[in-house]
């Protein structure tokens, strides 16, 4: 009776909530066109949220079955639900095949471009399970794809686009974060004296210095096209009423969505410093745990947003 009660519990932390901020990038879309305000395409990025949430979750389920032998070895892993015992592999697959088809389903009602993202999505989060992640260097392409197509994906559902510059910086952060999490697990294995072929076989094939070399470059294409992005591209005119009163102190043509580099920067360098010290095993992770990170996000979403639709440029 006890276990009956604590099953949902199980179920939730079984398809991690947690993971569910990656898909807040199919906001971007109606965020930087200028669109955040527009009730219709709001709810239809809602509605989009949702159903990536249930299809990463889906392959969440999956990924658990698949791995349940190395999560079991896995210092933090051998936790999950399914690698514990807590949740059946039985259990875990049925719920995996009624996220997917749910999700699948109810994204062909908002059009067939975000079906057709939708299922992209589905058939490469389980290809990375199957195969891909066995793959060194196709394993964090694979994964960057999958931060990179929830992007397209508000696209999609939307109908708005993001400017070139920025999809450019929307990428090269993708590759940031999948290299990101690689240096990080392989640093908190090796500190914990854990066998890398007992865990993930690929992370025996990179070694530090190539990691490193990886970071560092695309942590500098990061924040270089978003600079970029800052200065040649100009955020749709704030239709605010009190806009002419702006004008005067706040010019259209000064670019001031360059004042949000410093935070970009700090964001940058900061979660390189988590990395390296082995503070997390997942981009979500070190966001949702370290609060000068998660405070920096969130003075450059508000800064963003300010400028964006109070200023105009």
């Amino acid at each position: 009776m006890k276990q009956d009660l604590l099953l949902p519990w199980v179920i939730l932390r079984a398809v991690r909530p947690r993971q569910w901020l990656k898909n807040l990038a199919l906001f971007a879309s109606i965020i930087f066109t200028g669109q955040l305000f527009n009730p219709q395409l709001f709810l239809l990025s809602i509605k989009a949220f949702v159903i990536f949430c249930a299809i990463a979750s889906a392959n969440y389920l999956f990924n658990d079955c698949m791995d349940v032998a190395k999560d079991r070895k896995h210092p933090f892993k051998r936790f999950r639900p399914v690698a514990s015992g807590n949740l059946s592999p039985v259990l875990a697959i049925t719920l995996a095949f009624c996220f997917l088809a749910g999700a699948l389903f109810l994204s062909f009602f908002i059009n067939s471009g975000f079906f057709l993202m939708s299922l992209i999505f589905a058939v490469l989060s389980f290809s990375y399970t199957l195969f891909f992640k066995h793959l060194t260097v196709i394993d964090i392409i694979i994964i960057a794809l999958g931060y990179f197509l929830r992007v397209y994906a508000g696209e999609a559902a939307t109908g708005y686009h993001l400017s070139v510059w920025l999809t450019l910086a929307v990428f090269s952060l993708s590759l940031f974060l999948a290299i990101g999490k690689r240096r990080s697990e392989l640093t908190l294995l090796q500190n914990m004296g854990t066998n890398l072929k007992d865990t993930r076989d690929t992370l025996g094939h990179y070694s530090e210095k190539l990691l490193d070399t990886y970071t560092a470059m695309f942590a500098n294409s990061t924040w270089i096209t978003y600079a970029f992005y800052t200065f040649l591209e100009r955020p749709p005119q704030s239709q605010w009423f009190y806009r002419s009163f702006l004008i005067e102190t706040f010019p259209p043509d000064r670019k001031w969505l360059m004042a949000t580099l410093p935070f970009v920067l700090f964001g940058i360098m900061r979660y390189m410093q988590l990395i390296y010290e082995g503070k997390g095993e997942s981009p979500e992770q070190i966001l949702t745990s370290d609060v000068p990170l998660l405070t920096t996000i969130i003075l450059w979403g508000t800064f963003a947003v300010l400028i964006i639709y109070l200023i105009g440029g």
